[in-house]
């Protein structure tokens, strides 16, 4: 099952009322109402088994080095093909 939110808020509450298990967020860096890195700290809380795979145009370099994402996270730069999203998936899925 694949939960789709408009904005981050909406997603927080779509995390609330859902009861079924969500496994994975896949999330842009940098958005209106509250960064990528905050949203998932806030889901987080509400479910502590939550993964994560962090998107952007941005290089993986620049959010590093700017304080928007820690190293080692998961990353995915924009553009990116199907293959590349679903090898990242996987990878976020299977790893810490």
């Amino acid at each position: 099952t694949t939960l789709a939110a408009d904005s981050p808020n909406q997603a927080l509450q779509l995390a609330e009322s859902h009861e079924g298990a969500i496994h994975l967020l896949l999330t842009d860096v940098i958005m209106p109402e509250m960064s990528g890195r905050d949203l998932w700290r806030r889901l987080s809380a509400l479910r502590p088994d939550l993964k994560c795979l962090f998107m952007s145009g941005y290089t993986a370099n620049v959010i590093a080095h700017h304080g928007v994402l820690d190293e080692g996270v998961h990353f995915l730069q924009k553009p990116f093909s199907k293959e590349e999203l679903a090898t990242k998936l996987r990878e976020a899925l299977q790893g810490p």
